[in-house]
């Protein structure tokens, strides 16, 4: 983006959504309550921790706004600066503090998760796992630790595969959950779901989900994934 156009956005994100957002964070273990915010201002997602928007005008840029009181920004700020310029993740324009609101100015990442492309029926081919394990390895190269990728965080965008939350990515410790995930593509996707994909419905997955949570946390399953209340 060049300098004209950003400073131009910077000052209307200003002026309009950071004027009239409120956010509110009653839980860190489940997403954000956003109060209020302008109608032009358009919501993507709501985390634990922050908000992600985007102005129709400019659907290629987003914003991610912290709740207050909520950590985690400057971590991630750090996080984009070593990832820099990379295809399989977005990238950090700016980083700024405005009347209490910690942002973000991110490229927007479009596409399809590979949660949803289970729940539609959409298949994911193999090299799209691929993209991913390498964007991984890049980010390790940096000195990163991937860290909370499943199939939520993950996309499909033009046929490649791409990260999307690289906001944990500072944590050391170990977190098994892009393994697990590619342990159940290659023994179930790709033997029973690849080849004549259905759409999963959502309540099958929520039970995936939960058992997995379940597992992962009790004394027989280990302790190696964390994070999944994000």
């Amino acid at each position: 983006m060049d300098k004209q156009r950003l400073e131009s956005y910077i000052d209307q994100m200003k002026r309009t959504l950071l004027a009239e957002l409120k956010l509110e964070s009653v839980d860190p273990g489940n997403p954000i309550h956003v109060k209020a915010m302008p109608k032009e201002w358009k919501l993507l997602g709501a985390g634990n921790y922050a908000s992600v928007f985007y102005h129709p005008d400019d659907a290629d840029i987003a914003v991610k706004v912290y709740a207050p009181g909520r950590e985690g920004w400057e971590s991630e700020r750090e996080v984009y600066r070593r990832i820099g310029d990379h295809p399989a993740y977005s990238t950090c324009y700016h980083a700024g503090e405005h009347n209490g609101h910690y942002y973000l100015i991110l490229r927007r990442l479009q596409g399809k998760t590979l949660y949803n492309c289970v729940l539609e029926g959409v298949t994911i081919p193999k090299s799209v796992i691929d993209d991913i394990d390498q964007a991984l390895d890049y980010a390790r190269s940096q000195g990163l630790f991937p860290h909370d990728v499943h199939g939520k965080n993950v996309m499909v965008a033009n046929g490649k595969g791409i990260v999307v939350d690289i906001s944990d990515f500072l944590k050391e410790e170990p977190c098994a959950m892009w393994d697990d995930l590619k342990k159940a593509y290659n023994r179930i996707y790709m033997p029973f779901l690849s080849k004549h994909t259905v759409a999963i419905p959502e309540w099958v997955m929520n039970s995936v989900r939960k058992g997995y949570r379940w597992v992962k946390h009790s004394p027989l399953g280990g302790r190696s994934s964390q994070g999944m209340s994000k």
